[in-house]
């Protein structure tokens, strides 16, 4: 059919047994709905590393009991791992396990999967605007100063 070519990956057009009507499923999440799904997804799994300043909402992680650089500063940082990841001088993981100010560092920063409404606005609109295996610029919530990693 010509309009299930235009559905987004991962989706099939189905029809109910029970009602007789058409409704869309997700083989990737094994979800179904009755509206046709955009190109956008559901949900998105991003890695981040964080790197608070002292007036972030909690100027505190469990690297630092107290917060003292300043945004710019923090920004300065956010920066520099990024310029380090793309000359190959480190690993989005090795950063985010190591350096990173939110306590997802455990997990070298995953943050599983989130929907929209789920995160701080700046946060959820540059994750769902990367490609999968891309990385941000610089992104500034009240939380600090972040980078992120689209992993699905």
């Amino acid at each position: 059919m010509a309009d299930e070519e235009q559905l987004p990956p991962g989706w099939e057009k189905r029809m109910s047994r029970s009602t007789g009507n058409v409704y869309y499923f997700n083989t990737k999440t094994n979800s179904s709905q009755w509206e046709r799904p955009s190109g956008e997804p559901d949900k998105v799994r991003c890695s981040h590393i964080l790197v608070k300043h002292n007036k972030s909402r909690r100027p505190s992680s469990w690297r630092e009991e107290n917060i003292t650089r300043t945004k710019d500063e923090a920004l300065e940082i956010i920066q520099g791992y990024i310029k380090s990841m793309k000359c190959g001088d480190a690993t989005f993981e090795d950063l985010a396990c190591n350096y990173s100010d939110c306590s997802s560092a455990k997990k070298n920063g995953d943050l599983g999967l989130f929907g929209r409404g789920q995160m701080q606005k700046p946060f959820e609109d540059a994750s769902f605007a990367l490609k999968v295996g891309e990385i941000s610029g610089p992104v500034v919530t009240d939380s600090g100063v972040h980078v992120i990693l689209r992993l699905g």
